[in-house]
């Protein structure tokens, strides 16, 4: 028998202490917390240093308005802070601190000194958790917050640290993070005294490339979109450089940096014609929002938000990214520094547009991807209208192709015999000029106004023939099946109850659910394409997914992956053997079609040579 022990209040030091547990996590914790008060100071200089990983010693010396002498034992105090001062102020608020607990929890597991000077003070002062009053001290203008011997005093937390080693790359992770954010801020630092990272003030996209490196530089597509009370800018990877991992992921909402469902969903979605499999893409993008419509008090750590209107937001960003993604087609050329010995490395064109004036703040574009120009599709000068449409050729009763079949649904614009100069006005009207040869049953040769085009024949075709699937399904109704026999399944209260106030929109997008008691529904019918999937996991995907994204989201992914095994089963196959005016056909259709230099898989479907390349290849002018 348990004894009864009486309800009593908590003493202050545990009380944050166990604080501390929801908002210091490790080093990196720590190091967030003082870089993100340092920007909210003005901050123009953040300078960190750290000792064992961030374990023994963590100090955030800053430049910006300092706290005033009789403020400092404040700031230590909890729930004390000069970001809000009301609700209208909390649900609108645009700092990156606002709950006033941070200094708190890290003085209650570690011993924590600020020293300070606002412009106003002749010298600066010091206090420390434990102090009556500050004492004066030696401190140039601006914060110095000192951190010593982190949960020592926690022996039960200490002991789940990592290594030196761990513990510091994940402050470095940290510290990229808010240099991300904030690229007009300059930042370095220091690890046992000796420097390791320096970041100077700059454009965002130098910030990017100065942080990540040159992966975002040479496979980067540059994001920039308004939208009512929204704007997204950035830049993401093309899928020809995804990557098995998602650390080179980085969403911020006003300036802060989150982990959000809703926007990995969009972005995925915007990905999904282009890239299937376990891989991801890399990006750096910054949302902005109307403070209103977003809740940052979400997470004790803030690495969470919550949207008022999740689908905008979600159709938002899908539409954007799926948009600069089709920008992109057409844009692919060997990159000279990359060739090498292989020539199958792609990067962005060097000839592309310039970065548009106003994506970012400052203005400046530095000379990595803004300098070497943005993605930019093809301007047709053509009529897309004087051709029909590029097909298949059918196979005869004994497996071989009928010659020809292609002719007969295509009709060339002009094939007659021309002098050079008109060849040469040819190719400046296609931009992936007219078919030369089929090299190995594969690829097929074409020569262009600058140079020469190769191009996968079987990765092209799949993806006119996927997207012409797509135009065709969505000039239509979509199609309704009554199941024969009706699924009958178990759900929760909850699912039933979404099931219930969504019924007229899962109607219209081919589902007919019913309730067959308090805990059990039964789907009586299906979208016609899907009609032999798994039918009871894709009603539970469509009810869990409909809250975060919409039905019409996830059945165009579950309609888009059908579609894309069809194109990818109809393509021409490998060493079929094509005419001239077969080989060019693909060629017209690829210039009017939305992301043709990648297949459904995310490979690349041409590449381009120009004459300086070929020049270089044989040593000509040398």
């Amino acid at each position: 028998m348990s004894t009864h022990r009486p309800i009593c209040p908590l003493p202050d030091l545990l009380i944050s202490q166990i604080a501390a547990g929801e908002v210091i996590e490790r080093p990196a914790s720590v190091l967030k917390e003082l870089v993100e008060n340092a920007v909210d100071s003005g901050a123009q200089s953040v300078e960190v240093r750290l000792e064992a990983g961030g374990i023994r010693r963590i100090a955030v010396i800053d430049d910006g308005s300092g706290i005033r002498a009789d403020e400092l034992s404040l700031a230590l105090t909890r729930h004390a802070t000069s970001k809000i001062t009301s609700l209208a102020e909390l649900e609108s608020v645009d700092s990156m601190g606002f709950r006033g607990e941070a200094l708190a929890s890290i003085a209650a597991v570690s011993q924590l000194t600020i020293t300070s000077r606002t412009r106003d003070a002749a010298h600066a002062f010091s206090f420390e958790s434990g102090m009556t009053e500050p004492v004066a001290a030696a401190g140039a203008l601006g914060t110095t917050v000192e951190v010593k011997y982190l949960f020592d005093a926690v022996p039960a937390r200490r002991k789940f640290l990592r290594a030196e080693a761990t513990e510091f790359g994940h402050c470095i992770d940290a510290i990229e993070r808010v240099a991300l954010a904030f690229p007009e801020i300059g930042f370095r630092v220091f690890h046992n005294d000796r420097a390791v990272r320096q970041w100077l003030p700059a454009s965002a996209l130098q910030r990017i490339s100065d942080v990540l490196g040159s992966e975002f530089n040479e496979h980067g597509v540059e994001v920039n979109a308004q939208g009512g009370p929204m704007s997204i800018m950035g830049v993401t990877t093309r899928p020809t450089a995804a990557r098995a991992r998602t650390d080179r992921q980085f969403l911020f909402v006003n300036g802060r940096h989150v982990r959000d469902r809703t926007v990995s969903h969009a972005i995925r979605s915007a990905y999904a014609d282009v890239l299937h499999g376990d891989r991801q893409p890399a990006f750096v993008l910054f949302l902005q929002i109307d403070p209103l419509a977003v809740d940052v008090n979400v997470h004790p750590a803030k690495h969470e938000v919550r949207f008022r209107d999740t689908g905008a937001v979600h159709r938002f960003v899908a539409q954007t990214i799926t948009q600069a993604l089709a920008g992109t087609a057409g844009t692919h050329q060997v990159s000279q520094a990359e060739r090498g010995t292989t020539l199958g490395a792609f990067a962005m064109p060097q000839n592309g547009g310039a970065t548009p004036s106003g994506i970012w703040s400052n203005g400046a574009t530095p000379d990595g991807l803004a300098a070497r120009g943005g993605a930019q599709a093809f301007t047709p000068r053509w009529n897309p209208g004087s051709q029909a449409a590029f097909a298949l050729r059918e196979p005869t009763s004994n497996g071989l192709e009928q010659p020809g079949a292609w002719k007969a649904l295509y009709q060339p614009l002009d094939d007659s015999p021309k002098t050079g100069s008109d060849r040469n006005d040819n190719n400046e009207t296609w931009p992936l000029g007219r078919a030369l040869a089929q090299v190995h049953g594969i690829y097929i040769l074409s020569q262009t106004a600058t140079g020469l085009a190769l191009i996968d024949m079987h990765a092209a075709h799949e993806r006119v023939v996927y997207e012409q699937l797509k135009t065709a399904i969505d000039a239509q109704t979509l199609p309704q099946q009554t199941l024969l026999v009706p699924v009958v399944f178990r759900v929760t209260e909850k699912e039933l109850a979404l099931a219930q106030e969504c019924a007229e929109q899962l109607k219209a997008l081919g589902f007919e659910l019913t309730a067959a008691g308090p805990q059990s529904m039964t789907l009586r019918s299906v979208p016609a394409m899907l009609a032999r999937g798994d039918l009871e996991a894709l009603a539970r995907g469509v009810l869990r997914d409909i809250e975060h994204v919409g039905a019409s989201r996830l059945l165009t992914e579950q309609r888009n992956t059908l579609l894309a095994t069809m194109a990818c089963h109809g393509a021409v196959r490998a060493n079929r053997q094509l005419t001239i005016e077969e080989m060019n056909a693909l060629l017209r259709q690829m210039e009017h079609t939305e992301r043709a230099d990648q297949c459904n898989h995310g490979r690349p479907t041409w590449v381009h040579f120009s004459v300086s390349d070929l020049d270089k290849l044989f040593l000509r002018g040398q």
